[in-house]
């Protein structure tokens, strides 16, 4: 069998696992009565339409290779890093960090140098230490074809989206805030979304991960896939020890809150690890992770910077 036949076959075969895996989480969400019609979008939108759209958007695109000398040795070291930030950090190293200062805008600012420092900062380091080129990881792609036209066409949609299924419109106008605050309010989240959570996820699941993913397994499928089931299984810790009734996917059932992840997550993730894959930029996935964010989180921007 060709070499490309093998690579067809595996990425068949990722595609095939992802599928059953996330049908077995829907179903079980479905079996403990929670809500099985928000994993359904989330695949048909982000891990279905908008990753086949990408493609299109991208066909231009020319990604410029990054040479993992030791595939192997880097992905375990990454891999473990993993279990730790995931129990260690998402479990109880947020809620410690927050419990430094009072709720306001010095502990958001602390929250944002701390995750900065974890996320990018530390896997930094350990990549460095392994003899790794960290500079091809931060590329922009601001110069080659395939970053404008989706991040266009894919932020326009997903912020439209937003409008329609999303409350935050209706929290947003809750607050009455003047037009000349949101009018600052609105670019400064997105600025302050972009390097919280687009640039901290992104760079450590999609730039760091990912990459020793495909290296490893030959096939950017099969890395698109099991990044994003990592990086839905990394947040179980986090929802399942910090979490509360009131947010979404929690549950004292610990099968329940890894259920929610893999269905309602890990479709998002689809988006973001083939945009990574096409284009191997990571400013247009840091972009349009922030597109996701800015208007659900809007509304707690401004009230924590115009108290």
């Amino acid at each position: 069998m060709p070499p490309s036949s093998r690579f067809s076959a595996r990425a068949a075969m990722s595609v095939a696992a992802y599928l059953a895996l996330w049908v077995a989480a829907t179903l079980y969400l479905a079996f403990k009565g929670a809500d099985w019609t928000l994993p359904t979008i989330s695949l048909g939108v982000f891990g279905a339409a908008l990753p086949l759209l990408s493609l299109g958007l991208t066909r231009k695109a020319a990604p410029p290779p990054i040479v993992v000398r030791r595939p192997a040795l880097e992905l375990w070291v990454i891999l473990g890093f993993l279990v730790i930030y995931a129990v260690g950090f998402l479990g109880w190293g947020m809620s410690a960090t927050r419990a430094v200062v009072s709720a306001g805008r010095e502990q958001e600012s602390l929250v944002l140098v701390v995750k900065l420092l974890v996320h990018v900062g530390v896997p930094a380091v350990l990549l460095a230490i392994l003899g790794a080129k960290i500079a091809p990881l931060f590329s922009s792609g601001l110069g080659r074809p395939g970053f404008w036209l989706p991040l266009l066409v894919l932020g326009a949609i997903i912020l439209a989206l937003l409008c329609v299924v999303s409350p935050a419109l209706d929290d947003i106008k809750s607050l009455h805030a003047s037009t000349a605050t949101l009018i600052w309010a609105g670019p400064a989240s997105f600025v302050w979304l972009a390097l919280e959570a687009g640039l901290c996820e992104e760079f450590l699941f999609r730039a760091v991960l990912q990459t020793r993913l495909a290296a490893v397994l030959k096939t950017e499928v099969g890395a698109v896939v099991t990044g994003a089931l990592l990086f839905a299984l990394a947040h179980v810790p986090g929802l399942y020890l910090r979490g509360h009734p009131g947010v979404d996917g929690y549950s004292t059932d610990p099968v329940q809150v890894i259920a929610f992840t893999v269905a309602v997550l890990s479709p998002v993730a689809l988006l973001f690890g083939t945009l990574w894959a096409r284009t191997r930029s990571l400013l247009l996935i840091v972009l349009l992770h922030a597109a996701v964010d800015v208007l659900p989180n809007l509304a707690d921007f401004v009230r924590t910077w115009t108290r």
